[in-house]
């Protein structure tokens, strides 16, 4: 029997051993084995992960023997009521949405968004607004939705209007608001079209004032030459890992402020015809509530008039704390640093004008 060091090609023999094949290789002879440290940095290192981790454990352990007597106070419990309340109730649509936006992205060809859609950025803002009604979800499904189009070819000015149209005019918003304003055919009139126009003229004025180093496009999730449902999964998980953060970070923010803010404060302003409009938009952009439940919410403040709760459900679909965290998630806050002032401007202006003639 021969007892010669291995080769490099001895790994290849069927006599081989494991041992011999590690060895091979570690320096340009492959006569000498590994360096005698080899494994233990990766020893420590996992090691250490362990360490962390239990003491991440034993502090979550203090940290709630600590302060269990001190989380049961009112303001805690609601502000902990209103976010698991905001997060909840827009988790389904947000995973309605990002689901959708992932088929879309991985199974329809980006001629059909060219056939459907018009080639001039101007014409294409009304038909994606009106195509905004046809499509059920709230704000929180849109906003992939729209990042979807935008990566199919569509002009970023008709994706934006189909972002605002459909969480506010959509089949089962326009059945809640009817239901919420039972008797009330205007009120439900007046959200439709107030909302549509908003949406249209956002359109029109991204067309002409927006400009592209404005707007972050999504970049691919997938490697060129991907499978359809390779494409389908990569999307799906990169949105909703993206998009679902900053719902939390959104929804956050509007339980804290919807419990700092004092109801006593709303009733002095309600009888004031501007302020109370405005007013009323700002809670919509606080309270941060599904576009299909703000009808029902808008109806509980009976002191305000019937063009600021209007103000309340055109406002909030269309510029919210969670939504602005989500459209900076998907397009950057270069965008929604002046999207979001733009659609609060003139959703305001299409709520008065809707609102007089209407309401």
């Amino acid at each position: 029997m021969s007892d010669r060091t291995p080769t490099p090609s001895s790994d290849s023999t069927p006599h081989a051993s494991l041992g011999d094949s590690l060895a091979v290789g570690w320096d340009e002879r492959g006569d000498e084995l590994p360096p005698s440290d080899w494994g233990r940095r990766t020893g420590a290192r996992r090691t250490g992960t362990v360490w962390l981790f239990a003491l991440f454990i034993t502090a979550m352990a203090v940290a709630h023997a600590w302060l269990s007597d001190q989380l049961t106070s009112e303001a805690f419990l609601a502000w902990a009521t209103v976010f698991t309340a905001i997060s909840f109730q827009a988790l389904p649509f947000l995973v309605f949405g990002v689901a959708l936006s992932a088929a879309l992205t991985a199974f329809v060809p980006a001629s059909v968004y060219q056939r459907f859609f018009p080639s001039r950025p101007s014409a294409a803002v009304p038909v994606a607004g009106l195509s905004g009604a046809l499509l059920p979800g709230c704000e929180c499904a849109s906003v992939p939705i729209a990042g979807s189009l935008v990566k199919r070819g569509v002009a970023p000015a008709a994706a934006l209007t189909f972002l605002l149209a459909a969480p506010a005019i959509n089949p089962v918003v326009m059945i809640a608001t009817a239901v919420a304003f039972a008797g009330q055919p205007e009120m439900v009139l007046a959200r439709f079209g107030a909302s549509l126009l908003a949406s249209v003229v956002i359109g029109w004025i991204w067309v002409r004032f927006g400009r592209a180093d404005w707007l972050r496009l999504p970049t691919p999730t997938h490697a060129e030459g991907a499978g359809r449902w390779v494409v389908f999964r990569d999307s799906m998980l990169h949105d909703m890992m993206h998009a679902g953060g900053y719902l939390v970070v959104g929804a956050l923010a509007a339980a804290s402020l919807n419990i700092f803010v004092p109801r006593e404060w709303l009733g002095s302003v309600a009888e004031a015809p501007v302020i109370s409009v405005l007013v009323m938009a700002a809670l919509a952009i606080l309270l941060s509530i599904c576009s299909e439940a703000d009808a029902f919410v808008a109806l509980s403040f009976t002191d305000f008039s019937p063009t600021a709760k209007l103000a309340f459900m055109v406002i909030g679909p269309m510029v919210d704390l969670k939504l602005i965290a989500m459209q900076a998630a998907v397009f950057g806050w270069r965008f929604a640093v002046r999207f979001a002032p733009l659609c609060l401007v003139v959703g305001l202006l299409s709520t008065f004008v809707i609102g007089g003639l209407l309401l």
